[in-house]
């Protein structure tokens, strides 16, 4: 498994850092993964849906350590080249 593509949209918001989509082997797309300031650093939030007791499951993740690395050096490599190009030089 390979991914593919990787696209940042940068947020202005308190802990909320970007929305991030992400394609696996051209062939399948993941939405609405976030970056998001925690105490201890960025983190990458997996897609989630907000159930009727106010707890949130996730849709997607990875399913062991290997792959969730993989996926968050992809999110964090394309974060920084995204807020790289984003500062004005000066």
């Amino acid at each position: 498994m390979n991914i593919t593509d990787v696209k940042v949209v940068l947020v202005n918001e308190d802990r909320l850092k970007a929305y991030v989509t992400i394609t696996i082997d051209d062939c399948f797309v993941v939405r609405d993964l976030k970056v998001i300031e925690g105490n201890d650093g960025l983190f990458v939030a997996m897609p989630s849906k907000k159930k009727k007791d106010n707890t949130f499951r996730d849709i997607a993740h990875p399913l062991n350590q290997e792959t969730r690395d993989m996926l968050e050096k992809a999110v964090f490599d394309a974060f920084k080249r995204e807020v790289e190009a984003f500062k004005v030089p000066g």
